[in-house]
């Protein structure tokens, strides 16, 4: 597995948990649409909302990377520079929103609170790639590693990592938000402490620290090209020979209708609840008439 993009998940979570807006998506995400096969659907439509601002961006980073391809050691310094600056930024507290840097990106969320439904969720999940002062460095620092890559493909892919950081934890804590209880909500959320008369906060000093050690590796394994496989090769050689039986059209017919099935399953259920319901209040109604 790779470390870049393993960094890159991480920081998705950390973005969604970052002290500006702790919870918030996942708050929204309970509240208003509930748990279930709706919240998968909107959960879906989310991610896809967050690619279409983030891997054009990632992309973006990754041309820009191609074009110094040549000077890799110029290259890695840089990188690790700047990550380092990054994260300590993050743990002081520091930051920036990356969304006025991109044309109408400030927009979004205003854009987003004036709609319903599946269009709101996409706007917010537009709005929620690029928005936040507090997760400003940590989508700098994703930025950084994708553009020291020099490949745009990787560089696109390292960003919808990211944002997959962000939805599954998402949609987890939103389908736990009532058995959390407001103690798991405070945790979630960290807590602010003073040093030095400077509040920080336990959430950011995290993630910065992180960051921080990525910068340290980073620039120790020459850009990540002497780090060690977190999945052993050998592994790696028998999850392949044993994944390949995969690869056969009948499996794939056989998982699509799976898939169908267990769709339908869902919905045949939600049907039933509902004129279950109905039915209930049918009764109710006729018994107070």
């Amino acid at each position: 597995m790779d470390i870049g993009l393993l960094a890159a998940f991480a920081g998705g979570t950390l973005a969604l948990l970052s002290p500006c807006a702790a919870l918030l998506m996942p708050a929204f995400f309970a509240s208003t649409i509930g748990s279930g096969p709706r919240l998968l659907l909107h959960g879906a439509v989310f991610y896809v909302g967050l690619l279409t601002v983030l891997v054009p961006v990632g992309v973006g980073a990754g041309a820009l990377g191609t074009l110094f391809v040549t000077h890799r050691q110029a290259i890695v310094l840089v990188a690790s520079l700047v990550l380092v600056v990054l994260g300590a930024a993050q743990a002081l507290g520091f930051g920036f929103d990356p969304a006025r840097l991109l044309p109408a990106g400030a927009d979004l969320h205003a854009q987003a609170a004036s709609k319903t439904g599946l269009v709101k969720t996409v706007l917010l999940g537009a709005a929620s790639g690029i928005a936040g002062f507090c997760a400003g460095p940590i989508l700098g620092a994703v930025l950084t590693l994708a553009a020291a890559r020099g490949d745009t493909l990787a560089a696109g892919v390292m960003l919808a990592v990211y944002g997959a950081g962000m939805v599954l934890p998402l949609l987890l804590i939103a389908a736990l938000w009532q058995r959390l209880g407001a103690r798991g909500r405070r945790f979630l959320r960290g807590r602010s402490f003073t040093v030095l008369g400077r509040e920080l906060h336990t959430t950011s000093v995290v993630t910065g620290l992180l960051i921080v050690g990525v910068g340290v590796l980073f620039w120790t394994t020459n850009g990540l090209v002497g780090a060690p496989e977190l999945v052993p090769l050998d592994a790696q050689a028998w999850l392949q020979e044993n994944t390949a039986i995969l690869a056969n059209p009948i499996l794939d017919i056989l998982a699509v209708v799976l898939i169908a099935g267990i769709v339908l399953v869902l919905w045949a259920r939600r049907r039933r609840t509902h004129a279950r319901a109905d039915a209930q209040a049918g009764e109710h109604r006729a018994e107070q008439s």
